[in-house]
């Protein structure tokens, strides 16, 4: 972390100013008194100057040339990791405030509530440890009402909110007439029939609608070896829906638990990219991988990349770390000023080598 302390005599300053790197960075202005100055900029020097600067001319703009006593800057070689050493400073210096600071909105997710005898889907913005699923994170809370509505569509799982207490007089709703929900509140289907039906729901989501369409295509294949083609068409018909409903999920969203790839952005160092992975929903520090042999030694990509992935330890972060980490990468990647690549993958081990190599070749060479 370089500093700059700024003493008395402001020439000192002025000369320091004009050695730095006009680069992205973190950097942090500490007054005499009170708390420090956090911010970013894509031009450290040329921000640096704008507020430490001598003026000839009185000015409105922000001036703290005489109240500062230190400088501590980040390099960032890109906007993720730009982003993430603001997150990281503006929580060890502002620790009840940080978010506000930031203004860091939470991405919203659909999420399954497992905790309830009938269980429900819901859009919310917070990851807590109550028995549920969660699905995401979305773009914007839009999407995710969009593809909640949608997918439900696909099953009969109940869309009602209120906590159930099942009679036959429970008045219904239009999407048990439609029979578009098994209706268990006027006691149509018991809690086992209905949890069979979440069961579905919960795979379906879990396995990115794998599960679904793989049934539904063994039916219409199963259907035409009869030369029974009308049911077939009916059941192709199913399964180009399914395929709609798919797209309408962002690309970052998944079961949570489930969320495993990679970022790959810039460096600050030549010749090197950062590798941000992501493990079951859990954000890992970056990774800096070189294309500098080690000792000399020639060692291929894919098996430098293994034993990469083979350091990274499963790891149990706090339920605040962990949404907080994936609305910053939610936010990287769904922005428009995503300066990298993001890669998925189903596990851990099945690691799509051959494509995260040609990745990082391109990325080394934005």
């Amino acid at each position: 972390m370089p500093k700059i302390e700024i003493a008395d005599d402001l020439a000192g300053l002025d000369a320091a100013l004009e050695n730095l790197p006009n680069n992205p960075a973190v950097f942090a202005i500490w007054p005499r008194e009170g708390d420090p100055y956090l911010s970013r900029t894509a031009m450290l020097r040329r921000r640096l100057l704008r507020l430490l600067k001598e003026r000839e001319k009185p000015s409105r703009l922000l001036n703290l040339r005489h109240t500062a006593r230190r400088i501590e800057y980040w390099p960032a070689g890109s906007a993720l990791e730009s982003s993430a050493t603001l997150y990281e400073q503006a929580r060890r210096l502002f620790p009840e405030t940080y978010l506000d600071q930031l203004k860091l909105r939470m991405p919203p997710y659909v999420k399954i509530v497992l905790g309830n005898e009938f269980p429900r889907s819901h859009i919310t913005t917070h990851l807590t440890g109550a028995g549920g699923l969660y699905f995401g994170p979305f773009r914007s809370r839009a999407s995710a009402e969009r593809f909640e509505a949608q997918f439900l569509d696909l099953f009969q799982m109940r869309r009602c909110q209120e906590d159930l207490v099942p009679s036959p007089g429970h008045p219904g709703c239009i999407y048990g007439e439609m029979a578009m929900c098994l209706r268990p509140c006027q006691q149509v289907v018991g809690p086992g029939e209905y949890a069979h039906e979440v069961g579905r729901v919960v795979e379906f989501l879990q396995t990115g609608g794998r599960s679904l369409l793989e049934a539904i295509a063994h039916s219409r294949d199963r259907l035409s070896e009869q030369m029974q083609f009308e049911d077939a068409a009916r059941q192709h018909k199913r399964y180009e829906k399914v395929q709609e409903v798919l797209k309408l999920g962002d690309d970052l969203a998944r079961d949570v638990d489930r969320l495993h790839g990679v970022a790959l952005t810039r460096s600050t160092t030549p010749g090197a990219v950062e590798l941000w992975f992501v493990r079951a929903g859990d954000c890992y520090p970056p990774q800096r991988f070189s294309f500098e042999m080690p000792e000399g030694k020639p060692v291929s990509l894919d098996q430098r990349l293994r034993e990469t992935l083979a350091a990274l330890a499963p790891r149990k972060p706090s339920l605040r770390r962990r949404q907080e980490y994936l609305a910053l990468l939610a936010r990287w990647y769904y922005s428009s000023w995503c300066d990298g690549e993001w890669i998925p993958f189903a596990s851990f081990d099945d690691v799509p080598y051959r494509k995260l190599v040609h990745a990082i070749s391109r990325v080394a060479h934005l």
